[in-house]
Order: structure tokens, then sequence, then C-alpha cells
């Protein structure tokens, strides 16, 4: 078995290379199709997925060191507290930029949701098996 600070180490690692290449491919997209207007979304998704996974990678290492026990309840508060965040990312993107820019960047930011979501949920079912 992993101890758990390589174990939490290793999700946030694998997760910024994640955030990383989806970054890269879409900004490659940006680029080739002269799509400028999508940089911001491209921001504001890559930045939300790195601050979620430095919060779930500091918060499951804390959890999994005082009361391994507690970790099925820790993974229930992260997904609402995930949603909520994410909902909120999307209120505050509508506030600012408005109704006609909430498409391109309602695609892109669930992409990258998605993504750090289907990483989080493998990473850490594997992670959970092992033991």
């Amino acid at each position: 078995m992993l101890d758990v600070k390589t174990i939490s180490r290793k999700y946030f690692q694998q997760q910024l290379l994640v955030v990383v290449a989806l970054t890269l491919v879409s900004l490659l997209i940006v680029r080739v199709w002269n799509m400028y207007e999508l940089i911001t979304p491209i921001i504001v998704s890559s930045v939300f997925s790195l601050c979620l996974a430095t919060a779930i990678a500091t918060g499951w290492k804390r959890v999994a060191k005082a009361n391994p026990d507690n970790l099925p309840a820790f993974f229930i508060a992260v997904s609402g507290i995930r949603f909520f965040l994410a909902l909120a990312t999307m209120f505050i993107y509508y506030l600012v930029n408005g109704h006609g820019a909430m498409l391109k960047f309602f695609i892109i930011f669930m992409g990258f949701f998605l993504i750090a979501l289907a990483h989080h949920t493998f990473y850490f079912s594997v992670v959970s098996n092992r033991n």
C-alpha cells in the first residue's frame, strides 16, 4: 500500500497533467480556427480545475491521515462542493459576460469539469480497491 502523502501527490500530479493537456489542446483549437474569444473560458476552466485539484488532494490527505473511516463522507462532500462551485462559477461568468457568451463557456467548462471528474473517480476507485 502506498502512503497517504504519495497517493495525494500522485493525484495532484496526474490532475495537473490532465489540465495542462486539455488547456494545450484547447489553445491549439483556438489558434487553428481563430476562435480567440475562447481564451477566457479556457483560462477560467483551467484555474477552476487546478484550484479544485489542489483542494481535493490536500483535503483527502488530511482526512486519510486523521480518520480513514471518514473517506466515504469526504467523497460525498467533495461531489456536492464540486457541483456547487461549478454552478457558482458559471453564474459569475454569466453575470460578468452576459447571455451571449454562455454557450461557448459552458461547453468548454463542462469538458474540463467532466474529464476532471472522470479522472477523480477512476483514480480514487483504483486507490480504494488496492487497499
